[in-house]
Formats: C-alpha cells, structure tokens, sequence
C-alpha cells in the first residue's frame, strides 16, 4: 500500500522524481553575450561552471532575449512581451513594470516559497515596483540599471542603504547563498533570483581574474566579424569579468551541493542581451541594442539532476517569456496570470516527454525596431529575410527565394505593431512615495529633471548625481504620488566641500515645505582608478546622508521639488537622493 501511495505522488524519468516543491535559482548575467562562454566555441576565455550545466542539464541552441536590460527582465518576470507589461526604457520611469502584471516570483511566494532577490533589478526603485512589491521577501542589491562603481558600493538591503562587501558580484552570490542556507534550515523550498550586473561597464574586475588577461594573446580564430572595431581592454575586461561571472555560479553550486540540495534545485543560466562590445560572437549579426540574431540570442541552460537527462540539448527556439510558465510547471504550481502570457511551457522539450511541439515566430523589438526569428528564417528590422540554418551570419537576403516565408513573418511584425504596440500608450504614472506597503522610499538624482543650470554627472541617468548648483533660481523636481498621508523623517544623500558650506535649501510637495542648513562638509573624490578600460560614463563618488528634518506630506499627486534658497559659496551641493521614512500616519 505504501508503494502505491509513493507511487501515485511521483513523475517518473529513468528512476528520477519530480518534487512537488523543487528549488529555483535563476542567474542572470547583464551585456554578456552568446559567445561569451567556452562550451559555446570561445577558446579565449574558461567557463567550466557554467559548461557543467550544459553538461548535467541542458541546453538550448536557440533561446532569444530582449536587445537590451530592463525589457528582458520584465519578459523573465512576467512570461509576456515586455511592450505589454509598461517598459519601454532602461531609465526616467519607463523601465518600470505595471502594477497589474502578476510576477513569477508572485506565484512561487503564493505557493510556499522563500522568494529573494540579489543584484541588478531594473525594473522600478519606488514601492510598490519595487522588488519587495513584485513577489520577493528579500531584496540585496539596486535598483537602478547601470552602477558606477563595484567595490564596497551602496546597496539596499529591504529598503535600507548599505554598504556592500567587496567586489559587488562576489557580493551579490555571498548574500544568495545566506538566504539560501536560512531558508533550507526553516525548512522551506526557495526561489532565488540573482541577476548580475556584469560585464556591463564600468570595466571593473578584480586582479585575481585581470592579470589572467592583461597580457593575453587572444585567438586570432576568435575575432569578431568586423575585427577594426574590437577595443582590446574592453575585450579583454568583459573576458576577465565572464570568467568572474562563472566562478561565482561555481560557488552557488558548491554551496546547493554542501546542504544537499541540488538534486532537488533547478539552476537557470541566461544573459539579459547581447554583447556590449565588438568581440567573438560566433559570426552573428548586431550586439547589445540590434535585434537582429547577435543581440538578441542567448544561452539558455537548466540543470535539474532529479528530472532533466544529462546533455540534453534543445534546438526549438524559446524566449525569456517561456521561463515563467516553464518554472510553474516544472514546480507543479498550477497558478496562472490573469493576462494571457506570450510564453508557453518548456517543459516537453526540457523532459523529452514526446509531446508535439508547434513551431512559431518570436518577435523583438526596441526603438522603433521589430525583427521576426522563425524555427528557420529571421525577418530583419531593414525587411531583409535570411535563412539562418545556412547563414547564420544573415549575409545573404533570400527574399525573392521565399516570398510566403517572408510575407507570414511581415504579417506578425504588422501584427505587433498594430495590435501590441498601442498597449504602451501616453506614460502619466507619477514616482511612488510614502506606499502604504512600506515606510521607506527612495528617492534618486536618476528619477529627478534638473531646472535652470544644474547638470546631470553622466548623460546616463541611472547612477547619477546633480552638479553645477550654482543659482538660488535653479531647483530639482520630481513628479511624484504620496500613498499615504503622514509624517516623513528625510534623509539627503550629498557632497559638499568646507569652502561651500551655508546653503539653505527648501524641500516642498503640495504647500508643504521642509527647510533645513547644510553644516557637515562631505568631500568625497571621484572614485576614479578603478576601470580596466576607461569609461564612457561620468565617475561616481561615497556620497554621505544628511537629515533633513521631519516633513508632513499628504496623499496625492503633485511636484516634489527641492530648491537653494541661499548659496554662500560656489554652489549650493552635489545631490545624489533623498530617503523618505514615515514615522507617522495621517487620516487624509
């Protein structure tokens, strides 16, 4: 009788058990490209970690992202089109996911699981789109898309500033392992997401993984389609920093072997787009931001000893929007999104169950761009059609030689542009303060306009500071929605030399004002010395908090805005956020 109790609750494959309840963790890597990996051909670089996935899991050949950051985390996290779910950028608000999209990690935290989140979010800073509103428990990491500096840098922990340890990505997977090894002792199953931030610039890498490449001769083999183009340091970081990337993997399995949980864990491994650079990418066409074959194809590899047969490799192609119902699943959450999804179940070609597997096209899009990839053809953004069995390098436009094939992919690419991409419509929605989710909001320099002379530090939003506050006209602002009306404790995140000290500065939202005198002189240097390719983006610095004072804001939409009312020196100060903090709530 036991038997057949046993029995009846299992899935069998070759003597395997699907779990009601395995474990997850998802790696996901930023600007890393297809190419960047030894099992995929790179002679330059060792990935053994990430190569044993393939080797004890599978792989799928063609497995399709976003051309950039934030729309591929958004089409991970909600198993439709990133177009439908709101983001449209990778900064200024538009990054953000809609509040009434239903997230991955919502259905596994609704199914019993311990839901953490650790590195590069990029999709909404602001409560409720924040991490902690999106189906996580756990957050470590930031927000923002791009950070400028990756050693002891300022990180948020549940909404509290912190300062990280170490090289961030070594960080990151330390933080991972933590909640991991908790929530194993509590005795719950996990969910971990852990994108990293790497190899995206800043070209920061520790020396134990530089001096391997500093001086090294590449292979002449491995050069890009357009060798003119490659920088070497740059080439040569984004090595070194894959190559960091894979050690850290290595060290998240070790630790899911040391608690005897990989057996029962799915390990997901897949890059957010292309490369960020001109480098060997096995001869496709376009990198980050194209959509086109090379910024957009990824690798996709599952490992899963209980379940999935060693060495599978999967040739259908599938797209981060197929992860979400894949991962429900293969965990045996029958819990679906209200909305329809784009993506569909995996689950029949990662468990080889024989199932038919109907064939379709995929669509990709960024700025204004819409490529179509098909089982065999691809649809260019310039309308050229390729036959990307025989050229996968899209060298050779066979259009006149497949007219049906290219008129069926011209008709999904109208389709998407008459029918999804209306949904993203006029973008009104204001910054989030004061949710009643949480007491705590941050509040960056990246999300602010500045008025009159103050500058922007970097013509890249998402890590920036303001400068340059020179005129007591001048002011920053904000367009923001307080949830709940209350008492704030406010927090300002600044930089100012002794010589600058006085400014009186005036915080104001809806009649409501907060004044307060900049005393304590904060002058830290650029952190500069730390690249192995010098930047494109402006430097960043240790900024240091100030409190403001105490602020009543009430519930509504308005303009927050923060002014100089007296400047007695060269400028008023360096701003780099505000932190908002409720100490009270109010009836209104």
């Amino acid at each position: 009788m036991k038997k057949l109790l046993l029995l009846s609750a299992l899935v069998l494959w070759g003597g395997s058990v699907l779990h009601a309840k395995p474990n997850v963790v998802v790696f996901l890597t930023d600007d890393q490209g297809w190419g960047d990996l030894s099992m995929n051909g790179n002679s330059n670089l060792e990935t053994p970690n990430l190569d044993s996935l393939a080797r004890d899991g599978a792989s799928f050949d063609r497995f399709f992202v976003s051309p950039v950051c934030s729309p591929t985390r958004a089409e991970f996290l909600t198993g439709r089109h990133h177009v439908r779910s709101g983001v449209y950028s990778t900064s200024a608000g538009g990054e953000r996911m809609d509040l009434d999209e239903t997230t991955v990690a919502d259905l596994f935290r609704r199914a019993g699981y311990a839901t953490g989140a650790f590195g590069k979010w990029h999709n909404g800073m602001q409560y409720p789109y924040h991490p902690l509103g999106r189906g996580f428990d756990y957050f470590y990491g930031f927000c923002s898309g791009h950070w400028g500096h990756y050693y002891d840098a300022l990180m948020e922990r549940n909404g509290e500033l912190v300062k990280g340890k170490g090289f961030c990505v070594d960080d990151f997977t330390t933080e991972a392992m933590s909640f991991i090894e908790r929530t194993v002792e509590r005795g719950k199953p996990f969910f971990v997401y852990v994108p990293y931030n790497t190899p995206h610039s800043p070209m920061q890498v520790p020396d134990r993984w530089w001096n391997k490449f500093k001086d090294r001769k590449l292979e002449e083999m491995m050069r890009n389609r357009n060798p003119a183009k490659e920088d070497r340091l740059h080439l040569l970081s984004a090595l070194a920093m894959c190559e960091n990337v894979d050690w850290n993997v290595g060290r998240l399995l070790k630790e899911l072997d040391r608690l005897k949980m990989a057996e029962d864990t799915i390990v997901v491994f897949f890059h957010d787009n292309g490369p960020n650079g001109t480098r060997w990418n096995g001869d496709m066409e376009g990198r980050k931001g194209s959509t086109e074959e090379g910024g957009t194809r990824s690798p996709l590899l599952v490992r899963w000893p209980k379940s999935i047969r060693p060495g599978t490799t999967i040739g259908e192609i599938a797209s981060a929007r197929d992860l979400l119902p894949t991962l429900t699943d293969l965990a045996g959450i029958e819990e679906r999104p209200e909305k329809a999804l784009d993506g569909k179940s995996l689950k029949p070609l990662l468990l080889g169950s024989g199932e038919q597997w109907n064939s379709r096209n995929l669509v990709s899009y960024w700025k204004d761009k819409i490529g179509v990839r098909g089982p065999r053809f691809r649809l260019g953004y310039k309308g050229g059609l390729f036959d990307m069995k025989k050229d996968p390098g899209q060298r050779t436009d066979v259009s006149q030689k497949f007219p049906k094939v290219k008129r069926v992919l011209e008709k999904k690419a109208d389709h998407f542009r008459k029918n999804v991409l209306p949904e993203l419509g006029e973008d009104d929605r204001p910054f989030q303060i004061g949710h009643p989710g949480v007491s705590w909001t941050q509040v960056p320099a990246r999300d602010a306009i500045p008025h009159g002379g103050i500058k922007r530090s970097n013509k890249f939003p998402n890590c920036s500071y303001f400068l340059n506050w020179n005129r007591e006209e001048d002011f920053i602002s904000w367009q923001v929605e307080v949830g709940q009306t209350g008492i704030y404790d406010v927090e300002m995140w600044y930089a100012c030399p002794k010589r600058d000290l006085g400014a009186e500065l005036e915080l104001s939202f809806r009649g409501e004002t907060l004044e307060a005198k900049v005393v304590r002189a904060v002058d830290p240097p650029l952190l500069t010395g730390f690249d192995r390719k010098p930047r494109v983006e402006g430097y960043v610095k240790f900024f240091e908090p100030m409190n403001l004072g105490r602020m009543r804001l009430s519930k509504g939409k308005g303009e927050l805005r923060l002014q100089a009312k007296k400047i007695p020196g060269e400028q008023a100060l360096e701003f780099r956020l505000l932190m908002f903090r409720r100490v009270e709530a109010k009836k209104g």
